[in-house]
């Protein structure tokens, strides 16, 4: 590829992750705050008497959202995500054919023509 198409696709890739995680998130707490303030703050008295105000709704759900989702993500790091990059390493076919080929040249199994196409390949991605 040539310097203009990776630095299109460059640009693409940042859009997508500005918007999905910054901008989408940002309107998904908005319409999140929105929406319950309507459905579940205005009609009810109890909660009209403690929320009269759309702000003061929003910042108590900010205060006690945004702790809740630190404690959810840092359970997920610390559990679920070692599970999930083991799970992604292991469909990688290109790491695996180079561990493979590394055990081979250590064992002494693995041919000249496969260590120079491995050779080959890994140089291309590290150009990329």
């Amino acid at each position: 590829m040539n310097f203009s198409t990776n630095w299109i696709r460059g640009r693409w890739m940042d859009g997508r992750v500005g918007n999905s995680v910054y901008l989408l998130f940002s309107l998904v707490m908005i319409n999140t705050i929105l929406i319950s303030y309507r459905f579940l703050i205005e009609n009810d008295q109890t909660f009209t008497e403690l929320f009269p105000n759309l702000w003061i709704y929003a910042v108590i759900f900010l205060i006690l959202y945004f702790p809740v989702s630190i404690l959810i993500g840092r359970w997920h790091v610390g559990t679920q995500l070692k599970i999930e990059m083991i799970l992604k390493v292991s469909e990688e076919p290109i790491p695996a054919r180079m561990f493979r080929v590394i055990l081979d040249i250590q064992t002494g199994i693995a041919t000249k023509s496969e260590i120079e196409e491995t050779r080959k390949m890994i140089e291309e991605i590290e150009k990329t």
